[in-house]
């Protein structure tokens, strides 16, 4: 007997699942009946790897992004990162509900002179509103930033209350 799960899945070795830089893609992932983790087959494939899942949880409190920070990493593990289009895509999608706020926070953050991940994972993929502040690359006071429902990024004053994305 097995049990299959779907899920969007990021290997974490250097094989190429199809999908960007190798990163995602999809299929399904099967446990038999001890719950024995077989781990991921890709579609078309027989052969399992490693895995894991990405879990974007979208809190519905409207909080500031330090606050936020602090919510993730005491009730879930931590902010999300975007590393890419097809986790912003899955994040915008989330996002779409009529009860959230038109833009959430993720973990992005302006430290220094740059903006990084408040997670530590680099900033190589953006999707920055193309009508951004002119503020952007150095900003004075809009340093957090936020994911909108059509799936750009802006920079936001931290002290803005936002619903937030944890994963």
């Amino acid at each position: 007997l097995l049990l299959v799960l779907t899920c969007l899945w990021r290997l974490d070795g250097g094989c190429d699942g199809g999908k960007e830089n190798g990163r995602f893609g999809g299929g399904v992932s099967a446990l038999d009946s001890y719950g024995e983790l077989y781990g991921w087959i890709s579609k078309g494939g027989s052969t399992p790897s490693r895995f894991f899942c990405l879990n974007l949880i979208v809190v519905q409190e409207e909080k500031t992004w330090e606050e936020a920070l602090d919510h993730c990493r005491e009730n879930h593990i931590d902010f999300t990162s975007l590393l890419s289009q097809t986790e912003n895509i899955l994040a915008k999608n989330q996002i779409q509900n009529s009860t959230i706020t038109q833009r959430v926070w993720v973990g992005l953050r302006f430290l220094g002179d740059t903006w990084m991940w408040a997670n530590g994972d680099p900033l190589e993929f953006q999707v920055w509103d193309q009508t951004a502040d002119p503020d952007l690359k150095n900003p004075v006071w809009k340093r957090c930033g936020a994911l909108t429902k059509q799936g750009e990024w802006e920079n936001r004053d931290c002290e803005e209350k936002l619903h937030f994305i944890c994963i």
